[in-house]
């Protein structure tokens, strides 16, 4: 096990992977859906209009994370699913497909340790991360590992999912993955320098918005937002766009590498897309884990990195497409 790990955001899996990894070509394969489907698909999109905003922080509370200073962007009309890609959603991908994600070929994924009925009996986690835990047959099918199912949480975000997966079921789809500047744009939802898409307060009047942690980290979920795990994709209200759980839930893989943002030709810069190689991806949006005593993330500017070959319970991700 690795010790590098972003704190409560995900852990990376450590194996020894090349830039130029297998699993890219095996994403790259899999057979398209008909256009039928792939028309079926599309239908629920909601069209993101496009034009210039700001992007980022104004000052970043963990400065790794290259979230800050915000700068304006500006980015072509584009759609964009309304919510996650569900279980029941990544459930028909497989079985046309017959793709195995990256926790089914290399036989296990981590879970976060509360979600277990027996934590105690696994006890391989990375170094000072102990809340989450290896376990083998743990997948996006059998989110717990081998005894559990997707199908009590079907229209739940699909989780354990490495970048090259969500890069997978994107490319059957006839889709592709978000860019950074697009999942920013969507996620808030047309408001303009706010922390959530619903505005400043993390809980408004009308009580919670988003699935996130309540209590004492790692130990003791309160649960006071009705989930300690994760929640049904249209939990919640959207926001102004259309948009659900753009915070809290799942973190969320898009296009983008994780580095250094070269400067731009001209400003505002369009349609940004990241530095240009690298092997970090960008997550975003946050996920059930998040809390302000370590890691909160869950804003729409905040985002996290991992290795793209690496699966937790709390990442997921949506799709987008060119109008």
């Amino acid at each position: 096990m690795t010790s590098e790990a972003k704190a409560c955001c995900g852990a990376k899996r450590a194996s020894v992977i090349d830039p130029a990894d297998p699993y890219t070509a095996a994403a790259l394969a899999v057979p398209k859906a008909s256009a039928e489907t792939q028309t079926k698909l599309r239908e629920p999109l909601r069209k993101i209009p496009g034009g210039i905003f700001e992007m980022g922080a104004r000052k970043s509370t963990y400065p790794d994370d290259l979230d800050a200073p915000r700068r304006k962007v500006n980015v072509d009309a584009f759609l964009m699913s309304p919510t996650s890609v569900t279980n029941a959603e990544y459930a028909v991908f497989a079985q046309q497909t017959g793709y195995r994600t990256v926790a089914e070929v290399e036989g296990w994924s981590f879970v976060f340790h509360l979600l277990l009925a027996e934590p105690d009996k696994f006890q391989n986690h990375p170094v000072g991360l102990e809340w989450w835990r290896r376990v083998d047959g743990a997948y996006w099918a059998a989110p717990e590992g081998p005894g559990t199912s997707w199908h009590d949480r079907a229209d739940h975000p699909a989780t354990h999912l490495a970048w090259y997966d969500a890069l997978a079921y994107a490319t059957w789809a006839g889709m592709r993955l978000p860019t950074e500047a697009e999942w920013e744009r969507a996620a808030r939802g047309g408001l303009k320098n706010m922390k959530f898409p619903w505005g400043n307060q993390l809980v408004p009047s009308s009580g919670y918005a988003m699935n996130t942690w309540q209590g004492d980290f790692p130990h003791t979920n309160t649960a006071e937002d009705g989930y300690i795990g994760t929640c049904p994709v249209t939990e919640y209200q959207p926001n102004g766009y259309g948009m659900y759980n753009m915070t809290g839930n799942v973190w969320e893989w898009v296009q983008d590498y994780y580095g250094p943002r070269a400067a731009p030709a001209k400003f505002p810069e369009r349609n940004p897309k990241g530095p240009s190689e690298g092997h970090p991806r960008i997550q975003r949006g946050g996920s059930f884990l998040c809390h302000v005593s370590y890691c909160d993330r869950y804003h729409v500017h905040s985002r996290t990195r991992n290795d793209p070959d690496s699966s937790t319970s709390n990442c997921g991700f949506r799709v987008a497409a060119d109008l």
